[in-house]
């Protein structure tokens, strides 16, 4: 049976690093709420670079109160509106009982940015490693519903080769502008 477990992670770790990286997200910028067994919070994700976010955490327990940063890798499903991700980072904050506690996380998910609104719904699983804390592991999963700030610049359809007349003058007319140098062309 260990045989089996260490080929299926073995395999799921291949898929995951040959996977075919999303051109980009249909957002720059989404703050919203996270609901999870046991606890909730705020969450913000920031686009960084094409297929990467960061995204921070602060998160309410019973009784802790923590903060994370994660840094994330997006790659498509179904085109740029429907992506999976997985990270790492860590957090940091205090318990009524042990103090200040803080561990590593990993992250593994799912999201979707819907359609025509400017909400983007996200379910994920992030383990984490406790440090000074009772609880040394923990297996949390969650959803998050996040409003987009900023949306990503919508690209012409298919680099623009369908686009009208006027768009192609419009261009060529900044290109002239553009030139010119010291002498004018």
């Amino acid at each position: 049976m260990p045989a089996f477990r260490f080929r299926s992670l073995l395999l799921l770790a291949a898929a995951c690093l040959l996977a075919h990286a999303a051109p980009a997200q249909k957002y720059r910028t989404a703050v919203g709420l996270r609901l999870g067994s046991g606890n909730y919070g705020f969450t913000a994700q920031q686009r960084i670079f094409e297929k990467t976010t960061l995204e921070g955490l602060a998160m309410f327990r019973s009784r802790e109160v923590t903060g994370t940063l994660l840094l994330e890798r997006h790659f498509h499903i179904l085109g740029p509106a429907l992506n999976y991700y997985f990270g790492a980072g860590a957090h940091a904050g205090g318990h009524k009982d042990y103090g200040t506690v803080g561990g590593f996380d990993g992250m593994i998910g799912a999201e979707w940015k819907l359609p025509i609104v400017p909400f983007q719904l996200s379910v994920d699983f992030k383990p984490s490693v406790e440090l000074n804390n009772d609880e040394w592991f923990r297996f949390p999963t969650a959803v998050s519903v996040r409003y987009v700030l900023i949306k990503e610049k919508k690209k012409p359809f298919m680099g623009g080769l369908f686009d009208g007349d006027k768009d192609k003058e419009r261009r060529k007319s900044k290109t002239k502008s553009k030139s010119g140098g010291l002498f004018g062309n």
